[in-house]
Parts: structure tokens; C-alpha cells; sequence
């Protein structure tokens, strides 16, 4: 075993400001290191980390807005949608902060890859794979601190047996790995990565796999384009807002203990990031 490394988070503020890797969760970030042409290799590899029993060469992306079932309401856009060389669906979201119905959104979003696949008029119910990938810089299962990867399929709650094999969920939850060595597995180095990108200086020496290389590179500051700074910092400062407005709500909330108070919160602070031009997913994500 090498060097353990652990970092905290404290004053993570300050040390983005001077930080040298950017917080590539970020809606656009993550987009541009994982969902672009430059960076295919580096989501190929991802994938093979997460769902090691999927045989990936290739992925082309998918970027269409699906239309929305509901009246009045905006298309669905996941932050990457992707297909591989066998025609498997891949759905790759981030989640930065808890939110209600998490689960619920995630078996919604996997329908419309599903339901495009089958062919209206057709007998056939067939279908490629789809598998939804959601990486949470949250916990959801606190109590359960040894372990960050959580796999869902359709199962007999009896007997076990699985109702198919052609649609699969998987959770990471970030910050439960809190230190690394040279014995972590890939997995265990990238969700470690994700989480405490902004408080390096540099790629730790436990992470030389060519998945890291291209993770660090891609999220470089000092390699952005003049005016990719510029939209870094505004994204960072909308970023810093949204944490303030939530941090306030939650403890006015507790200071009042009435749901309805909390609720009303949580509208004012929707509405005020819409004043500031921040767009409905980016709140719906963070409230």
C-alpha cells in the first residue's frame, strides 16, 4: 500500500478561488470534459470503470432534447446520453445536492431510451440495454459508510430472479471515499477525484492510468480558452449563490420547523435564481 491520502473540504470556498482544476461537476464542465468529442476517450473509460462487464470501444453522443409527456413543461436533456458499439444506451447524470424523488427521476429518465428504441406499429418489445449512471456528490445512505457504489435491477423480491437483464442503475456517492492508496481501485481513485478536484495542486501519484491523465488535463484551468475562464468564474460565482440561497433556506427552515415555511423558501429561492438567468435544470438540481 502507498501513501493514504485524505482532504478535507473545509473553507472550500477559498481554496476554489485559487484553485488549479476546475469543479468539472458543474453542468457545462462536466459536459465539456465527458459529453464533447475531445472528450469520448475519457467517457469510455469512465463507463468501463463503472460497468466492467460492458464491452466499450466505441460510444457516439446523443444530444436531443426529448420531449416531455407532461403539458406545458420543458423537453428532458441528461447531461450525457451516449451509445456504444453494441447499441447499449448509456445516461450519465450528476446530482450535486439531495433532492426529492431522486430515484423516481432516475427510472423516468431511463423510460425515454427504452420507448425510442421500440418501434411504433411492431409486436417487438426488444430492446438494446440501458443502463443510467448517476454520480452524487451527496450521500444517500450515510449509515452504510463502507461502501459508495449502489447497483439496482429489476428484480423477484422473492426468489431473486431477474426480470431482465436490459436496464440497470447505478449510484456513486462521491464523498464516501475519503482517502486513496496505491491498492484503490480505479473506481474508488475517480469517485475520489470528482469530489476533491477543486482542492489539489496537483494529479496525486496513486492516479497515473490514462483516465486520470485525461481527467486533470480536461480540467486545467490555466489550459481554458480566454474566454472559458470567464465563464468559469461566472459559473463558480452563480454556483456559490445557489449554495448561499440553500444553505439559508435550510436554516431558517429548521429555526421555523414548519414545512410550509420551507416550502415557501425554497419558491422565493427559485424565483431569485431565475432572476439571475440561471436555468430550471441547474435549480430544479440544486433545490
Amino acid at each position: 500500500m502507498g501513501n493514504l491520502r485524505n482532504t478535507d473540504s473545509v473553507s472550500a470556498a477559498v481554496q476554489e478561488a485559487t484553485s488549479r482544476y476546475a469543479n468539472i461537476l458543474l453542468d457545462y464542465w462536466f459536459k465539456r470534459s465527458f459529453g464533447s468529442d475531445s472528450g469520448k476517450r475519457l467517457m469510455i473509460l469512465t463507463l468501463r470503470e463503472i460497468l466492467p462487464e460492458t464491452d466499450i470501444s466505441d460510444i457516439t453522443y446523443g444530444n436531443k432534447e426529448h420531449p416531455n409527456p407532461f403539458p406545458d413543461s420543458h423537453g428532458v436533456i441528461f447531461d450525457i446520453e451516449c451509445t456504444s458499439n453494441d447499441g447499449s444506451r448509456f445516461i450519465v447524470e450528476v446530482q450535486l445536492a439531495r433532492q426529492a424523488w431522486f430515484m423516481e427521476r432516475a427510472l423516468f429518465y431511463s423510460s425515454f431510451a427504452i420507448q425510442e428504441q421500440v418501434m411504433r406499429g411492431q409486436d417487438s418489445y426488444e430492446f438494446m440495454p440501458v443502463y443510467f449512471i448517476a454520480l452524487m456528490d451527496f450521500t444517500l445512505h450515510p449509515e452504510d459508510d463502507g461502501r459508495f457504489v449502489y447497483r439496482y435491477n429489476l428484480l423477484d423480491i422473492n426468489t431473486g430472479e431477474l426480470m431482465t437483464d436490459r436496464i440497470g442503475y447505478t449510484f456513486l456517492e462521491l464523498p464516501k471515499v475519503r482517502s486513496i492508496s496505491d491498492g484503490s481501485s480505479n473506481l474508488e481513485k475517480l469517485c475520489y477525484a470528482l469530489h476533491n478536484m477543486t482542492v489539489m495542486k496537483t494529479r496525486p501519484p496513486e492516479m497515473t492510468a490514462e483516465i486520470f491523465e485525461l481527467l486533470f488535463s480536461s480540467a486545467e484551468i490555466a489550459k481554458f480558452a480566454p474566454e472559458e475562464k470567464i465563464k468559469y468564474e461566472n459559473d463558480m460565482t452563480t454556483e456559490r449563490d445557489i449554495r448561499n440561497q440553500i444553505a439559508y433556506s435550510r436554516e431558517e427552515g429548521r429555526a421555523e420547523g414548519l414545512e410550509k415555511g420551507r416550502a415557501e423558501e425554497k419558491n422565493r429561492i427559485a424565483e431569485n435564481l431565475k432572476k439571475l438567468g440561471v436555468p430550471d435544470e441547474i435549480i430544479n438540481k440544486a433545490l
